[in-house]
């Protein structure tokens, strides 16, 4: 089984709105790579002013041509003074780096200017080692001296949770912290065994604003 599935793209209108998933990255046997919309969500992201990127303006066709290479413009650059801090955050295998959709997969080309993500449904091979981030805190308010960095964390599978079948709910002890983020929570349901998942960095301000998890199998 390979490591890595289709890539989501993801699209919310702001900090506390729900994800939307409004397109799919995949790449086939031969290394060819396609991306298309996702019909349904691209009709309610547009109720919530989601737009098509310029260089896929048609929600309707597949592309097959320079996907990775337009895509790949969101990865940070090779000769920046903090790319090895940057590679090290998103726990990347260096001898990666010059796979696009590997690296799209693990560090989710999130840019500061738009409201993408992309988030692969990562299979439980084992040795499997990613990071992802805790959804739900802007609205829990939890306080920041509730949790620190290394602390190991329990979870729950909610397989008939009305939203997602495939959530997965996070607890310190009792505290209940939120959810895996979607997608990524597919890699729980699909693992015969528990995986492990630890914090790994914390942003915060009186409460927990962001917090990002290491999940290992």
């Amino acid at each position: 089984m390979k490591t890595l599935g289709n890539i989501h793209v993801i699209w919310r209108g702001g900090k506390g709105r729900r994800r939307i998933v409004v397109g799919v990255i995949k790449r086939n046997a031969s290394n060819g790579v396609t991306f298309n919309y996702i019909e349904k969500g691209v009709e309610e992201a547009a109720k919530e002013g989601f737009t098509p990127d310029e260089a896929f303006p048609d929600t309707s066709r597949i592309y097959y041509e320079n996907v990775l290479s337009i895509f790949s413009q969101r990865l940070m650059q090779v000769g920046r003074h903090d790319v090895d801090d940057f590679y090290d955050f998103w726990k990347v295998d260096k001898s990666h780096l010059n796979d696009f959709y590997y690296m799209l997969s693990y560090t989710q080309g999130i840019l500061p200017t738009d409201s993408l993500e992309f988030l692969a449904d990562f299979n439980p091979v084992e040795g499997l080692s990613f990071v992802s981030e805790i959804s739900g805190l802007s609205t829990a308010k939890i306080p920041s001296d509730k949790l620190s960095v290394g602390d190991v964390l329990r979870y729950e599978l909610e397989p008939n949770n009305p939203v997602d079948k495939y959530a997965v709910k996070l607890y310190k002890g009792d505290l209940d912290l939120g959810y895996v983020k979607m997608i990524h929570c597919r890699t729980f349901v699909k693992s015969k065994k528990e995986l492990k998942v630890k914090v790994q960095h914390i942003e915060k301000n009186g409460v927990l604003n962001r917090v990002f998890i290491h999940i290992e199998n």
